[in-house]
């Protein structure tokens, strides 16, 4: 196994790529009592159309999902109530690019590993039950597009994006999932779940050699070919429409803004545009900002205000999101602080304070095994390693937020969402 010591926060990762494909990374925390695994797939919400053996294959929305559902179907009953018994909290989630299912336990770790990796890699569903799924799912997706943060996500979304899949929503619509077999759901498990498209991400009191033993010992031991994935018509920069609003009950006016960012697609120069992105999101709009704290003061960001700089199926986007009296007034208010930074930069001081405040949230979050065994999993299908990050966002200069943010942040990229009061 490859072994990376990390110092500065006093921990070691463990990575091995196994013959059949499968990246494995261990986090060992010797000093804690519980376990955190996930396995996942590079296959999410956005992998709908892809070449497997150089035939082109379209898939309906949703299917990505529908088959995280129909997964935890084994010939002996369900997964799920297996892992529980065995005193292990498991669960999964699909995401744009990313299905994943996991588990937490302190105790039987080996045999709740050995059953996460079984029936993830052998599927077992029938045409009935498949069919009674679709209820189950559709009755999700209506209370899905029931809620206004889902409305004034997706609409944005529309707003930004011509082409991309990612417009659509990762649960398809009740029309979409209709058109799901038994035997679609079979061909795209065969595609996306081969060892060598997924990841297995383990941290907490473990034995790295452990992990890999009985990965090698119960996945495939051959090394399919990956699958092609078609994302539509490359993109420009520019959004569909600049602003969408619909009508639903609410008591308060819901916004969110956001612009498309030219990725970078893989390695090291995404992680590093990930710590650039972030650290200038959270210079300009953070809690601590003079934009939040001027808005906040004139009641007109209420304190769910959120910021993101977010990357999926060959796109990247960055958001500002909350409630608003006035979003318009919040969407001036931005341009404005863009526009002063494009003058007058960003103060040294306040930014150097930032990276360090950032950079203790991220070694806070070592102790979120979650997450971090997420991230470690997520960051294998884009070539680069997570906790690198205690290695290179030290490397983050202002004059790159300045940047990015001068790049990013104008009236012609710029889309808003709104979701006003007075749906029915």
């Amino acid at each position: 196994m490859k072994i990376r010591n990390y110092p500065s926060v006093a921990e070691t990762l463990y990575s091995e790529v196994l013959p059949n494909g499968l990246t494995i990374r261990v986090v060992p925390k010797p000093n804690f009592n519980r376990t955190f695994a996930v396995f996942a797939t590079d296959y999410g919400g956005a992998d709908r159309r892809f070449s497997l053996g150089g035939e082109w294959i379209d898939t309906p929305a949703g299917i990505a999902h529908y088959l995280e559902h129909k997964m935890f179907d084994t010939k002996d009953g369900n997964a799920l109530n297996v892992l529980a018994a065995n005193g292990a909290s498991p669960n999964a989630f699909t995401g744009t690019d990313m299905t994943a299912y996991y588990f937490e336990s302190t105790s039987r770790f080996e045999e709740n590993l050995k059953m996460l990796l079984e029936f993830v890699s052998v599927p077992y569903f029938t045409e009935e039950s498949v069919e009674k799924e679709r209820g189950i799912i559709g009755q999700e997706i209506g209370m899905v597009e029931d809620s206004p943060d889902f409305q004034v996500y997706i609409r944005l979304m529309q707003a930004l994006y011509r082409n991309s899949p990612v417009r659509c929503s990762v649960a398809g619509t009740v029309d979409s999932i209709a058109q799901i077999t038994s035997q679609s759901l079979y061909d795209c498990h065969k595609a996306f779940y081969a060892p060598s498209n997924m990841a297995l991400a383990v941290v907490g009191k473990v034995h790295p050699e452990q992990v890999v033993e009985i990965a090698s010992a119960i996945l495939p031991k051959e090394k399919a070919p990956k699958p092609v994935v078609d994302f539509g018509a490359p993109e420009d920069l520019l959004p569909v429409t600049h602003r969408t609003e619909v009508a639903m009950e609410v008591s308060a006016p819901q916004f969110m803004i956001g612009a498309k960012v030219a990725p970078q697609l893989s390695g090291t120069p995404r992680l590093h545009q990930k710590h650039v992105g972030t650290l200038a999101m959270n210079a300009l709009f953070g809690r601590s900002s003079h934009f939040y704290a001027k808005l906040y003061g004139k009641n007109i960001l209420s304190p769910d205000f959120e910021i993101d700089f977010d990357y999926a199926a060959n796109t990247s986007t960055l958001f500002l999101a909350g409630q608003s009296n006035n979003p318009d007034a919040v969407l001036e208010e931005v341009l404005a602080a863009a526009d002063n930074v494009r003058r007058n930069g960003l103060d040294r001081e306040k930014f150097e304070r930032l990276k360090n405040a950032t950079l203790g949230s991220l070694i806070f979050g070592l102790e979120e095994f979650e997450s971090l065994a997420v991230d470690l999993a997520g960051s294998a299908f884009y070539n680069y390693n997570v906790m690198d990050t205690f290695t290179q966002r030290a490397d983050v200069s202002m004059e790159e937020c300045e940047a990015f943010i001068a790049e990013n942040l104008t009236a012609e990229k710029l889309a808003m969402s709104v979701v006003v009061p007075g749906g029915a």
